[in-house]
């Protein structure tokens, strides 16, 4: 019998997967999908929110604040970019100066160091590009951005390392409580264990319904997005919200650790948590009000629109309880989930113990992890790393410059990738300005004979993705 299964592998499960794998107990993790990451983490804006946005007393509040503070040390410690760029958040009219004013007290109040409100001209003094219109600035310089999926795949190989089995494409259909825990019943078979964390993200309340009639219910809500090539990433250094409304947040542009320009997201109920499409019309009414806060935005640099699908539940916080004996909610994680994930995994460890779980930690924890990213080495280092594993020296992704060791080495990994997108979040090939039109066939035959599949069989990413049908004269 295992001591904890969690279910969901998104930020939140695998931050609580990192948190256990610290101490002497028996983990496995489950996730429906074929990978971590893929369903809202997979298409996340990146952004490590400072906390001046939750309001003072609630669990996103201090969740954020401490999240942020322990993202920070976790990306220096596991390798993943990370970047404190700052934010503003831009007034146009007296009623979003007052907005600016209640976000400031809400900050001041949440602990958030180093607000303060300053004049349209001396923002844009600071982001030269910020539009004409913009009035005032709620300046908040602790705000960062990072890679969402390199921060998953970081925390996931770390704790996998640390003994947590990750079960993937293993989709839960029953729960029943058993004498010293619970029986669940998977698309594979039957797991028993003593403990549940339901991190299920959009099927959180379908997971907690399996025991008992859940008090909340989760709406998908589709944010849709524009990338913009390395070309356009210094338009601002800092991310540039406007005032948040009843939708969210808001449409924001900001740069990328990795170098280009974000715009979005819009904010509208899905038809179902897989709906991930996107339309003209909701594209160009983010466009529209981006550029109400950004001058010179220009769409001919556009290399790629998505869409990300969001739990919102009706009720105005994070859902974060023991609901039954053992049996643990990390649901309703909308924004800031990213930033709070690794407090909410804390959160976990400080219920279990409260409800008298005696959990050791472990001496041999493994804590440190360090990746080769060719593209980021001076000549002299570039020509060691060839001269120790050739394969570094074949670039099989032009645009970002990605080597065919890169992704070898991903394949060898703790949670290794087996599909196009797989390697596309683990070593970033196909993110370039063609969108893996040149890489992609040389990143199948890579999987396919790694895997020992034929290439029919590659997938793009979740099961049924298929990219190549067939190929004339070969037979299966």
């Amino acid at each position: 019998m295992l001591d904890v299964l969690i279910i969901g592998c998104g930020i939140v499960g695998v931050a609580a997967a990192y948190e256990l794998s610290r101490y002497n107990l028996k983990v496995t993790a489950v996730d429906r999908l074929n990978d971590i990451a893929g369903e809202t983490t997979r298409a996340n804006s990146g952004l490590i929110h400072a906390g001046f946005d939750p309001e003072p007393g609630t669990l996103m509040a201090r969740l954020n604040v401490r999240g942020s503070e322990l993202t920070r040390g976790l990306c220096e410690k596991l390798d993943i970019h990370y970047k404190q760029n700052g934010a503003f958040v831009v007034s146009f009219d007296q009623n979003d100066k007052a907005i600016l004013e209640k976000l400031y007290r809400n900050g001041v109040e949440n602990k958030v160091q180093g607000l303060e409100i300053i004049s349209g001209d001396k923002a844009r003094e600071m982001e030269p590009r910020l539009s004409q219109d913009v009035t005032y600035a709620l300046n908040v310089p602790t705000a960062a951005i990072i890679s969402p999926w390199d921060f998953a795949v970081a925390l996931a190989e770390t704790a996998a390392r640390n003994g947590v089995n990750f079960s993937l494409g293993k989709d839960v259909t029953q729960i029943k409580a058993i004498d010293g825990g619970y029986s669940v019943t998977t698309s594979d078979g039957e797991i028993q264990t003593k403990a549940i964390v339901n991190a299920a993200g959009l099927y959180a309340d379908e997971v907690h319904g399996y025991l008992q009639k859940p008090d909340f219910k989760i709406t998908p809500s589709r944010g849709q997005y524009y990338l913009l090539d390395k070309t356009a990433g210094k338009a601002v250094s800092r991310t540039i919200f406007q005032c948040p409304n009843k939708f969210g947040k808001g449409i924001m542009v900001t740069p990328t650790v990795h170098g280009n320009l974000l715009i979005g997201p819009s904010s509208k109920n899905a038809n179902n948590p897989d709906d991930a499409a996107t339309d003209f019309q909701t594209l160009e009414h983010v466009w529209r009000v981006a550029e109400k806060s950004v001058t010179g935005l220009n769409k001919r640099e556009n290399i790629r629109n998505f869409a990300g699908i969001r739990a919102i539940t009706d009720i105005d916080d994070f859902i974060i309880r023991e609901a039954k004996k053992d049996f643990y909610d990390l649901a309703g994680i909308k924004s800031p989930g990213l930033s709070a994930a690794p407090a909410i995994a804390e959160e976990l460890i400080r219920m279990m113990e409260a409800s008298g779980h005696k959990l050791s930690l472990k001496e041999n924890f493994i804590d440190k992890r360090r990746v080769i990213r060719f593209r980021y080495c001076d000549a002299e280092k570039r020509a060691e790393i060839i001269r120790k594993n050739p394969t570094y020296g074949r670039i099989v992704c032009r645009c970002e410059s990605i080597t065919e060791g890169e992704i070898l080495e991903a394949f060898n990994s703790p949670i290794p990738p087996t599909t196009v997108d797989g390697v596309k979040r683990r070593c970033h090939a196909g993110m370039g300005r063609c969108q893996g039109g040149f890489c992609s066939p040389r990143i199948i035959e890579l999987i396919a004979n790694h895997f020992n599949k034929t290439p029919q069989e590659v997938l793009k990413d979740r099961e049924g993705s298929y990219i190549i049908t067939g190929i004339k004269g070969v037979t299966k």
